[in-house]
């Protein structure tokens, strides 16, 4: 990963994830924004495993979707996540799908840290600060 170009991951759309038309119900997008969201903590050195470990729980506190075009199934989709900004307990990203070279969704994720044990705001901790710092910078 770089600063100047998103962490991405690759999705196909399964028969699962579409509507009775036959393109992704809007809902899915969330899904596969989630995965991007997910293996880019993992590609920093991190996982949903080790946050719990360090009682730190990553919740979606605001999200922002815009729609441009429908995807359909089989389509392999390339789902990107960037973290646009860092504050002492929340992390903004900014998420795009594409098929091919065209835009068909894009969203803007505020996600919260909470302590896993009183679900209330609790710092990201320095050394996942650290991680996503040193991708973004």
């Amino acid at each position: 990963m770089s600063a100047d170009s998103p962490f991405t991951i690759n999705v196909r759309v399964y028969y699962e994830d579409t509507d009775a038309g036959g393109i992704v119900y809007h809902t899915n997008y969330l899904k596969f924004m989630e995965r991007a969201r997910t293996e880019y903590l993992r590609a920093t050195g991190y996982d949903h495993q080790q946050l719990l470990e360090q009682q730190r729980l990553l919740v979606v506190s605001d999200a922002r979707i815009k729609f441009r075009r429908p995807a359909k199934l089989d389509d392999l989709l390339m789902v990107t996540a960037k973290v646009v900004e860092v504050r002492k307990v929340k992390l903004t990203f900014q998420q795009n799908v594409y098929l091919g070279n065209e835009l068909l969704c894009s969203g803007e994720f505020v996600v919260g840290s909470i302590d896993s044990e009183t679900m209330r705001p609790a710092a990201i901790t320095e050394s996942l600060r650290n991680k996503i710092t040193g991708v973004i910078n």
